[in-house]
């Protein structure tokens, strides 16, 4: 009868505690949402680039070249970032034509890449001028708050700093 006991108080615990250990993945399964995707692997970051050269040319503007991927996460901090500053928004779009070029195992975009200075870590901001020459490249890890995000001052510094002649004057007195 103990033996008989023991063996049902066994068997209950041990479907008590898979029972249980299942919830939580379950529900970590239900409520993990995917990021949604910053950069498209298909696109053609050569056209692009040109396409944005010509609009930066017609328009007076510089290039940004934004290099990341959709398995990076400080990418997509970044692009919360952005769009949660509104003014650092409106001012990367009045003085850049911002393209975004995918770094990822499906495309590394190597032959566009490969005439850039070599990235160290990602995301990754190259400056062009309006005929498409590099004036910068910027380590992103600079305009960070050394924790989970970026400083609002030093990325709108950045952006006004290698905006276009003249137009760095007008952003600096926002």
């Amino acid at each position: 009868m103990r033996t008989g006991v023991f063996v049902l108080l066994v068997l209950c615990l041990s479907t008590a505690s898979n029972a249980s250990a299942q919830v939580p993945a379950a529900k970590a399964g239900a409520t993990k949402q995917a990021r949604p995707a910053i950069f498209d692997p298909t696109r053609d970051a050569a056209k692009d680039l040109q396409e944005a050269t010509a609009e930066a040319a017609r328009t007076g503007r510089r290039v940004l070249v934004d290099v990341g991927g959709n398995w990076c996460g400080w990418c997509h901090e970044m692009e919360r970032f952005i769009e949660a500053h509104p003014d650092l928004k409106a001012l990367r779009d009045k003085h850049y034509v911002t393209v975004k070029v995918n770094y990822s195992p499906e495309n590394e975009n190597t032959a566009v890449l490969s005439r850039f200075p070599k990235i160290k870590g990602y995301p990754h901001l190259f400056v062009l001028d309006k005929d498409g020459s590099l004036l910068h490249s910027q380590d992103t890890v600079l305009l960070e708050d050394g924790k989970s995000s970026y400083v609002l001052e030093k990325f709108k510094e950045f952006l006004i700093q290698w905006s276009a002649p003249g137009q760095a004057a007008e952003a600096s007195r926002r």
